[in-house]
């Protein structure tokens, strides 16, 4: 068993099967799994918005320094470094959870690869533990018995589109979870007032003009942010339909992840403004004191000279 297998697939597999061994179907455990395997990358997703966050409070203040250094570029990308430092805001501030993700979904694949094709495997990659479980310890032994079904309805071993023809309901799914991942990148990619084209940002590059990264980097993640979806679409309908469900559910609680910490960090950030004009407002009553004790105090005095 190689590295990948023993300590990625290995315990992503029994996860599942305790999952599916307390409610057996395996369309239910993959849900719950996602649900699962989102909750635990709560913090690192976390951190990821309050750079998407942050990147879209910069906007503003990007596109004034770029006006303001825009014959300047060396002193434009020194201003925009300290920008990023002010804001708190690393370029790879959002790499965490695409490296843990990654490997997740390449492994999803691997252990519904298992399910599917090679569940005569299953004793071998179930802990020997979890073999005290009633329905796995029957699954390792009669893998036929395992229920491949989503609510009895959808066969989480076909394919979308196969040799076999078309099912229509996992066209749908493959079409639900494009959409969904296309709302949470939108959710996450940074606003923009500008709506020129790239072609023309390139025409003006030739025509002897510095093209402005930050502008370009704008236009290709609003492509892309189109882009990404389509193609995910076409690859989600040629996998197994488990793997669209994982993909469908993933998407679904990520966007749901993400307006929760957008409308929690709205509310801490408003505290904090609170907070601070409540500050300000007892600093301003105090100074108010003593300018009033020391007006009356000098009252005083000139009243004593006379």
């Amino acid at each position: 068993m190689s590295f990948f297998d023993e300590f990625i697939v290995r315990p992503i597999l029994n996860l599942l099967m305790a999952i599916y061994s307390l409610i057996p179907d395996f369309g239910v455990s993959v849900i719950i799994f996602t649900i699962i395997v989102r909750l635990l990358l709560w913090p690192l997703i976390k951190k990821q918005l309050h750079q998407a966050k942050a990147m879209r409070k910069m906007q503003p203040e990007l596109v004034k320094i770029k006006k303001q250094y825009a014959k300047n570029p060396q002193m434009r990308n020194l201003a925009m470094v300290e920008l990023y430092k002010k804001h708190n805001v690393s370029a790879f501030g959002s790499i965490g959870v695409m490296i843990i993700q990654l490997p997740i979904l390449i492994a999803m694949y691997r252990v519904v690869q298992i399910f599917v094709s090679s569940r005569a495997d299953l004793g071998k990659y179930v802990y020997d533990f979890m073999k005290n479980l009633p329905v796995a310890n029957n699954l390792v032994n009669s893998p036929d018995q395992f229920n491949q079904n989503f609510l009895g309805i959808i066969d989480l071993t076909q394919h979308a589109i196969s040799k076999s023809g078309i099912v229509v309901g996992l066209v749908i799914l493959a079409a639900v979870a494009a959409y969904l991942q296309y709302l949470t990148s939108k959710q996450l990619s940074p606003q923009s007032d500008s709506n020129r084209k790239l072609r023309d940002i390139l025409a003006e590059a030739g025509d002897g003009k510095e093209a402005d990264q930050a502008e370009v980097n704008a236009i290709m993640t609003r492509k892309m942010m189109k882009f990404m979806p389509v193609m995910m679409f076409f690859v989600i309908v040629y996998l197994p339909a488990a793997l669209a469900l994982y993909l469908t559910t993933a998407s679904a609680v990520g966007y749901l992840q993400n307006y929760i910490i957008f409308k929690q960090d709205s509310k801490e950030m408003q505290e904090i403004a609170d907070k601070k004009s409540s500050q300000k407002s007892k600093a301003s009553t105090k100074i108010d004191k003593r300018v009033k004790k020391a007006t009356e105090a000098r009252i005083t005095r000139i009243k004593a000279k006379d």
